[in-house]
């Protein structure tokens, strides 16, 4: 991982054209150490993940029609964060120094004396084209290129422009007609190609093709931005650069291009946003999985877990292990806290010798592993009651020690272990409780239906979400209208049931309780989608 000062400084990082994947592996690592992020409005949603839990986000982009922060204001606010030692990541997309308007900050800090570092990002003018299959250079076609901004198309030579093989022009979208019209006026010829990629390097990606002569009729009523908008006879010869697998449509021909992904065989969750609620500093291995088969996946911590009130009762049984017949682990979290404690009073795993290990399900067998143990029992589903149905002897006389949250478990395991005779000491190792607040990405996505599915993992999950969105509800309104069309999946039976209390409703349960088996489920509904 890449060692960041411990003095005060300011990375301006390129985020690159959107995905995670596309990072640099520097600019990875110096987003897992932030501790400040300044971010833009089009940078994607997941990057916003790759921080740490406490890292400040700081949103300075234009979203949903707000006024945008001024250059001004955000000058001050990496001075400002940078002269308290803070490591701050100033995030643009693309690359910072490709209409990142990064001179006016690297001027205000280094007036200020704040030390800062550049950090390359590759640019949507060279991304977009090559997803495309569009090449920006041909020893025939194309000898140069020229990249521009059309955020201000009045102030650009036209003439010169029109001259120049290749064009790939950025922030154009909202001004596509004044774009076709000054380059046909200043010669070029209206069966030029021309190609419209929009929202490049993510699964939401679509591209157009078509003439400066026939694109304004193509694209009609379409919203265009964010988009790279390359001119040239380039443009031609991305039909000999794609997978021959896809079915393209190239609209030269009249037929309406679309391509919504480039992918010969599309990834299963290839188009949708899901939201994964999930406990804060939890591993993103699920995530990740998502992603892998296409999604763009958001995170929202609903779970901060911790030590429980007091220690005494674990301790207290940890100083007696050898009194009990059986151990019940029914969570990673319950795991590591036994064994902090277990280490923390001197002992080792030797000290479980002549007790039985049982645990609810595959993830909590490979967490106890993690400490070379192999549980004695795994029930055959991974569900509490599994356990009960299942227990391979005799509990009669039995006593068991039974580490768990201090607070709000379902208390169906003691109860029916207590019926079976067995002598049930239940203990305190840790505490969950409801975050402070949401994550900027999760709010705005929730806000702006843009959320196609939330999964839950537990039920406690599901509770501190209902109590988080409440922050954000508008007055007289309740959660089902902010899930309205959103697909929510659950991990399994008991989760389903708070789902249906809260929301009245599940539309996806994990056959297997597990998160492979949720995200087979959410694979199976996605293909009938």
């Amino acid at each position: 991982m890449t060692k960041i000062e411990e003095k005060g400084k300011v990375y301006l990082v390129g985020a690159g054209p959107g995905d995670v994947a596309y990072l640099t592996v520097k600019a990875y690592n110096l987003l897992a150490a932030a501790q400040v992020l300044v971010y833009d409005a089009l940078v994607d949603a997941q990057l916003l993940q790759c921080v740490p839990p406490d890292c400040l986000k700081l949103d300075v982009g234009k979203r949903g029609g707000k006024p945008s922060t001024t250059q001004t204001e955000i000058n001050k606010l990496l001075i400002k964060y940078c002269q308290q030692g803070k490591q701050v990541v100033r995030l643009k997309s693309g690359d910072p120094l490709i209409f990142g308007r990064c001179t006016s900050e690297i001027e205000a800090l280094k007036a200020s004396g704040c030390d800062f570092e550049l950090i390359p990002g590759i640019s949507s003018a060279l991304a977009a084209p090559l997803f495309a299959g569009i090449p920006l250079t041909d020893p025939v076609l194309s000898r140069c290129f020229a990249v521009l901004t059309a955020h201000e198309p009045e102030v650009l030579d036209w003439e010169a422009l029109s001259r120049l093989e290749t064009l790939v022009i950025l922030m154009g979208g909202q001004h596509l007609p004044e774009i076709v019209h000054q380059l046909v006026q200043h010669g070029r010829s209206h069966l030029t190609p021309i190609a419209i990629i929009r929202w490049t390097g993510t699964p939401r990606q679509k591209i157009w093709t078509a003439q400066l002569g026939n694109i304004l009729e193509q694209t009609t009523g379409l919203s265009l931005s964010p988009a790279v908008i390359v001119v040239g006879e380039v443009v031609g010869l991305h039909k000999y650069l794609q997978p021959e697998k896809i079915d393209y449509q190239d609209s030269t021909t009249a037929q309406i291009p679309m391509l919504n992904n480039l992918s010969a065989s599309p990834e299963p969750l290839t188009g949708k946003t899901i939201l994964v609620t999930r406990s804060v500093g939890q591993s993103s291995t699920f995530s990740d999985r998502l992603i892998t088969l296409g999604a763009t996946v958001i995170e929202m911590p609903t779970l901060e877990i911790g030590p429980p009130s007091s220690w005494e009762a674990l301790d207290d049984a940890i100083a007696h292990l050898s009194q009990f017949d059986w151990l019940i682990l029914t969570s990673s979290n319950g795991i590591d806290y036994f064994f902090e404690r277990l280490i923390a009073q001197g002992k080792d795993t030797r000290a479980l010798a002549g007790v039985k290990i049982a645990v609810v399900g595959e993830k909590t067998a490979n967490s106890l592993k993690q400490y070379s143990l192999q549980a004695d029992f795994i029930p055959p589903n991974f569900v509490a009651d599994s356990l009960i149905e299942n227990f391979p002897e005799e509990l009669n006389g039995k006593k068991v020690l039974f580490p768990r949250v201090e607070s709000g478990g379902r208390e169906v395991l003691v109860k029916e272990l207590t019926l079976k005779g067995a002598k049930v000491i239940e203990v305190a190792a840790y505490q969950s409780c409801c975050p402070s607040d949401i994550p900027p990405a999760a709010e705005l996505a929730l806000q702006n239906r843009k959320v196609n599915v939330i999964t839950f993992a537990s039920s406690k999950t599901v509770q501190f979400f209902d109590q988080l969105t409440e922050k954000i509800l508008p007055k007289n309104s309740d959660v089902n209208q902010l899930l309205e069309s959103v697909c929510i999946a659950s991990i399994g039976p008991q989760t389903s049931k708070t789902c249906h209390a809260l929301f009245g409703r599940v539309d996806v349960e994990a056959q297997e309780y597990t998160l492979d088996g949720l995200t087979q489920a959410l694979i199976t509904w996605a293909t009938n989608y």
